[in-house]
């Protein structure tokens, strides 16, 4: 009787056994595509930077296979190590690393572009022998291995636990923190967001990493600004709220004063506060229809029509739609729908020329205008909502950390 009332519940378990056993022949059939010769030299490299720097146990998840970087992404690493040890030999001046500080003296960059292109391993040797004999030196001459600072540590706790947590494809940003330690370079909470920003960002427009680490993000928000909405320059179709921080639009145009800086086609409003030096950083939330921001130099025009892109003065993302994610570039640069951001950080470095686009809530990187401004810049925003409205957030307003429970890195 009993076996009978429990029937119900043995078949089902039969079955899923059964699964389990199928399950883990198919496993055992699965044949490990072979590594590279890069691939595996990458994973020596790892082994001996393990050994040269203190604290570096981070590297084991390469050296051991368990991050297995793609071939392609280890020739390049392999070819732009060893042309930066060359450089760093070959002059008594500090060389800051993965900075492109003379690119067009870079020879090697064209050389390198059309080995990838040939997919294959190359001849990689001359610049494998350039890596491991600057790593027999680093173990003679530093024994005992290099202390590679507090900061840098800090850094490496944060990009093995993003890894893990699979927002980090790979560790390659370890790797090369570790190589700028060795080679002498101060990295503190002030240079390593420098360089990351640069590495990063700026040679890697779109989407070029899916975690910007706790120092990087820290330092991106300490140069917020309040920023609002001017009435003088809003299309008369939009509506502002009293403290010019929110936007949406209205259903009739309002009589407004006539004004050279303000949009008749477009919905769209510039900022009060314009910048022409130093680093500032603003929060907007956004709609999920359409919606674009971004900056605009002083000159650009404002009337009509006119495409609003960077030919015209203005450099923005738009979201058409709801679903059409693009950087207004001359053409058009379309944005995969998986960055598509609730609420945007705009990060603006006038000196360095760079302009960064953030998903505050992922905290990643959507996108990147780099040139060189010579022109004043006010913030631009635009909307065709009119039952969300578009929000510009207070400067000392920050996103909760993804941490769980108190944050070490703050």
């Amino acid at each position: 009787m009993m076996k009978d009332c429990l029937q119900f519940l043995i078949e089902p378990a039969k079955k899923l056994k059964f699964r389990f056993k199928e399950t883990r022949k198919k496993v055992k059939h699965v044949k490990k595509e072979p590594l590279s010769e890069s691939q595996l030299f990458i994973m020596e490299l790892a082994r001996e930077l393990n050994r040269i720097c203190q604290r570096s146990d981070v590297l084991a998840h390469i050296w051991t296979g368990e991050d297995v970087w793609p071939p392609h992404t280890c020739r390049e690493f392999i070819v732009e190590t060893a042309n930066i040890l060359e450089m760093k030999e070959n002059t008594e001046k500090p060389v800051q690393v993965y900075v492109d500080l003379h690119p067009e003296k870079r020879d090697w960059k064209t050389h390198l572009l059309s080995m990838l292109e040939q997919g294959g391993e190359y001849d990689m040797g001359p610049h494998k022998r350039i890596i491991m004999d600057w790593t027999r030196a680093q173990r003679n001459t530093h024994p005992h291995g290099i202390w590679p600072g507090e900061a840098v540590l800090m850094m490496l706790d944060d990009l093995e636990l993003q890894w893990k947590r699979g927002l980090l494809s790979h560790l390659q940003s370890a790797v090369e923190l570790l190589i700028g330690a060795t080679l002498g370079e101060h990295l503190d909470k002030e240079l390593i967001p420098r360089l990351w920003l640069v590495q990063k960002q700026k040679t890697q427009k779109i989407e070029c990493t899916g975690y910007i680490p706790h120092i990087v993000w820290n330092w991106i928000c300490d140069a917020a600004v309040e920023v609002s909405f001017d009435p003088e320059t809003a299309n008369p179709s939009l509506l502002l709220s009293e403290d010019c921080k929110r936007l949406q639009c209205g259903l009739e145009r309002r009589p407004v004063p006539c004004n050279l800086r303000r949009f008749d086609g477009w919905w769209c409003c510039f900022a009060s506060q314009g910048f022409s030096s130093g680093r500032h950083y603003w929060e907007v939330e956004v709609g999920d229809r359409d919606w674009r921001l971004g900056v605009a130099k002083e000159s650009a025009l404002c009337k009509g029509y006119r495409p609003l892109n960077t030919q015209s003065g203005y450099l923005t993302l738009r979201l058409e739609r709801g679903s059409e994610l693009k950087a207004l570039t001359a053409p058009t640069t379309p944005l995969p729908t998986t960055l598509i951001p609730r609420r945007v950080g705009v990060y603006l470095d006038y000196d360095e020329g760079q302009l960064s686009f953030y998903d505050i809530q992922k905290r990643a990187h959507i996108y990147t205008y780099s040139q060189k401004f010579t022109e004043k810049l006010y913030p631009v925003f635009g909307t065709v909502e009119m039952v969300r409205e578009m929000v510009i957030r207070p400067a000392d307003l920050r996103e909760p950390c993804l941490c769980k429970g108190q944050c070490l890195f703050c």
